[in-house]
């Protein structure tokens, strides 16, 4: 009867938070999958809208520029303001040309031929009746570039000229920024940039909307847990199981939280209005900077350096942030299970407590928040400084750096793993 009693309150507990285990397995393994997701979708985007291939690219200032004088040639039309302000410019050239004209025939003759063609051009030409007449000559030659086949090989000269520094003008980004948008935008099921932005964004809003919920419930979990705890703190029966149990979730707590995404630092310009023969030339959702990493990511980063002493604070950080915490819930496990014949095993004692002066999880969180809080500032600071709104340029910066679900998950760990270590303690000090 006593063996009933302890055995089906344990079998119990053990489906109980079985299935809770479960669910919380569930929601970390989509957090990883989504967060994965969020950080290829986004790094898609910034290779799209990234800096190079736009405000830095000189084959697209000199489309976007060549579209606007284009524009502006083949819309050319002359106002009536415009051709009068013409005609009196003709008119002042062609006054300068008959004074030109006067004075050159009026300059003293060394030979006969000379002479005689002063003397008939005093005797035929009155100066006076030919500027008279510059009027009507300004008004024929403003009228005839007016005609429409005049207009029409005037544009068709500068036009020319302006598709000539086009082809002198280029730095070679062009060829690669339309390979690359091709193939992601064949990847999204898009052709062009308007559904692009749209179907990102939309991705964007949803999975970010999941992932958070995610987070929640399966912090939620661990919270039911500790609550399993408080309700059942003098059911000293069961305490065992329920260690076990606990430490399982600390288990997954730490897995999704050193793989899913921590930090995300993305910097850009929002968007750089110019304005060009008073057309505005506009670029949006400039990338200057985009990262986004998880504690794995960071570590394998680090190892993948060439440099030895990154290679050792990716090694540090592996064995302090991930192998120890983990070796500390392993000599929990067995100290509980096997309390009578390891209570007093010095390697078991040493690896559920002593340990946890080499455990770094804590100190992993204090760094991950002062990075955060460095980075936003240094950004914030330098992005401020791009801020420009004046008549011809104006430009406007976005900081979207950001905490991920992946470290909030991660502090729910160490907050959970330092709760069960008091609880360890208080049972192993009875």
């Amino acid at each position: 009867m006593n063996i009933r009693k302890i055995v089906l309150p344990n079998i119990l507990l053990i489906v109980c938070l079985s299935l809770l285990l479960c669910a919380e397995a569930w929601f970390g393994y989509r957090i990883s999958k989504l967060s994965n997701q969020q950080e290829e979708i986004k790094t898609d985007y910034s290779v799209v809208n990234n800096i190079t291939f736009g405000i830095l690219s000189v084959d697209q200032w000199r489309e976007k520029m060549a579209n606007v004088v284009d524009g502006k040639v083949n819309d050319f039309t002359m106002t009536a303001t415009q051709k009068k302000d013409l005609q009196k410019k003709v008119e002042k050239q062609l006054y300068h040309l008959v004074d030109q004209a006067i004075a050159e025939m009026n300059k003293p003759q060394k030979g006969i031929g000379g002479k005689l063609k002063k003397l008939a051009f005093n005797a035929l030409v009155d100066p006076e009746e030919i500027k008279s007449e510059v009027p009507v000559f300004a008004a024929t030659i403003v009228n005839r570039i007016n005609k429409p086949e005049s207009k029409k090989r005037l544009k068709s000269i500068v036009t020319s000229k302006v598709d000539q520094l086009e082809k002198q003008t280029f730095d070679n980004t062009e060829p690669a920024s339309v390979t690359v948008t091709r193939h992601i935008y064949k990847k999204y099921g898009v052709a062009s940039t308007e559904a692009f932005e749209k179907t990102i964004n939309l991705q964007l809003s949803s999975i970010q909307s999941v992932l958070y919920n995610y987070t929640y419930a399966m912090i939620g979990c661990v919270l039911l847990v500790l609550c399993v705890w408080l309700l059942m703190r003098k059911q000293v029966g069961l305490h065992n199981t329920l260690y076990i149990l606990s430490l399982l979730f600390a288990f997954v707590l730490l897995l999704v939280g050193i793989t899913a995404t921590v930090i995300e630092v993305d910097a850009r310009i929002q968007s750089l209005n110019f304005t060009l023969l008073s057309e505005k030339l506009a670029f949006t959702n400039q990338v200057l900077f985009f990262q986004s990493k998880s504690i794995t990511g960071i570590i394998e980063s680090l190892i993948a350096q060439p440099k030895f002493d990154a290679i050792l604070v990716g090694i540090l950080i592996l064995l302090f942030v991930v192998i120890l915490p983990v070796l500390r819930m392993v000599g929990k496990g067995i100290l509980i299970w096997g309390k009578d014949k390891y209570a007093e095993n010095k390697i078991v004692r040493f690896l559920a407590f002593d340990l946890s002066k080499w455990d770094m999880a804590d100190v992993m969180v204090v760094g991950i928040a002062m990075t955060y809080i460095g980075l936003n500032g240094i950004i914030k600071s330098q992005l401020s400084s791009l801020n420009i709104k004046e008549e011809l340029l104006s430009t406007v910066t976005e900081n979207n750096t950001s905490l991920q679900p992946g470290y909030y998950i991660f502090l729910a760990y160490v907050v959970y793993a330092s709760v069960l270590s008091i609880i360890l303690k208080h049972k192993t000090s009875k």
